[in-house]
């Protein structure tokens, strides 16, 4: 494996000009935004990091199972402020982030929101995977209506547990409204500058410019792009919010559907900003990431890592001479 100092070099220069080609869309980004925004432009097209969500009740079990299989605990941890129980678990999720942070791994969370018509808890299929009509999601984005002040409301309350991340100098690689090209969520398939667009920019605009959360890199993560019927993820360009609203491009592939023109169109979106698998179920072949180059890094879908993966596979993809592992990325950020 190549040296990494070169690595430690740019992520400890104040302004990452040397490494990168775009800066946190947020102007007022927090320094430790910057510095992890730098250090992924700086493996850019050359390393990948490792990665694995767990869930929120069990929130080390599927990163331990990578540390069984492989011999290596993954660079990014995740996992997600979703509620559907009696019991909101988000603070105990913000103790374990902060944990994670300052043990020298990256940390991805995400919000599989309920929906805002419904009351907690969410029940998976009727809110969360439920629908609004037209005229709910036309109140639901139209400001001061009760739809939009219980949105807020919700809104709100995971705010308050990224401040606590914010204050603790945590960044966190955020990633809300995921696979919104598919047609399985109740934000799913909203086409155009009315739909997840709007939304999009209205929690940007919420968690930016009210909450001043600057310790987010905001994370655009739709499906990769599939003709199934009732399960169709569509083009990515007809949802995605623009350059500056999203630092980083991803796309959720399972069943090996790494397409070679889906990552070329994703590229293309991109038009030079970074690109990762913000999911997968099963991990991609090394002859995959060989001729797709530019993931920053793979987060597996808690237990795929052992139910649609051989223990071989994924020893195999934790052990390429382009992952970086924990190990490596924490030698990295404690030299910073």
């Amino acid at each position: 494996m190549k040296k990494l100092l070169p690595l430690t070099l740019i992520i400890s220069l104040p302004f990452m000009a040397l490494a990168q080609s775009f800066k946190p869309v947020n102007k007022e980004a927090s320094p430790e935004v910057n510095k992890l925004l730098a250090f992924l432009y700086s493996i850019k097209g050359k390393q990948i990091l490792s990665g694995q969500q767990n869930y929120n009740s069990d929130r080390d079990v599927f990163s331990d199972s990578a540390k069984a299989i492989t011999g290596h605990y993954p660079a990014v941890w995740g996992s997600d402020f979703m509620l559907w129980g009696d019991k909101d678990l988000g603070q105990d999720l913000v103790n374990e982030a902060k944990q994670k942070w300052q043990d020298g791994y990256l940390v991805t969370l995400m919000w599989h929101q309920g929906r805002p018509i419904d009351n907690p808890p969410y029940d998976w299929k009727q809110s969360i995977q439920g629908k609004l009509t037209d005229a709910q999601w036309k109140e639901l984005t139209t400001p001061n209506t009760e739809l939009n002040k219980k949105w807020l409301a919700q809104v709100d309350v995971v705010a308050g547990y990224l401040k606590q991340l914010r204050d603790a100098h945590v960044p966190v690689l955020w990633r809300p409204y995921h696979e919104m090209n598919g047609v399985w969520f109740w934000w799913g398939n909203k086409k155009g500058n009315e739909g997840i667009i709007k939304l999009w920019k209205m929690m940007y605009d919420r968690y930016t410019n009210y909450h001043h959360l600057n310790n987010l890199i905001w994370v655009w993560g739709p499906n990769g792009l599939r003709d199934l019927p009732l399960d169709e993820a569509y083009d990515y360009k007809d949802f995605y919010p623009g350059a500056d609203y999203v630092d980083v491009l991803g796309a959720d592939i399972y069943h090996f559907d790494y397409e070679q023109r889906d990552y070329n169109d994703l590229l293309k979106v991109a038009n030079g900003k970074i690109i990762a698998l913000t999911e997968t179920g099963e991990l991609p072949k090394p002859e995959i990431l060989a001729a797709q180059p530019e993931w920053a890094w793979f987060m597996v879908w808690t237990s795929w890592l052992w139910t649609d993966n051989t223990h071989e596979r994924v020893r195999t993809i934790y052990s390429l001479p382009q992952t970086l592992n924990h190990e490596q990325v924490k030698a990295l950020l404690n030299k910073n």
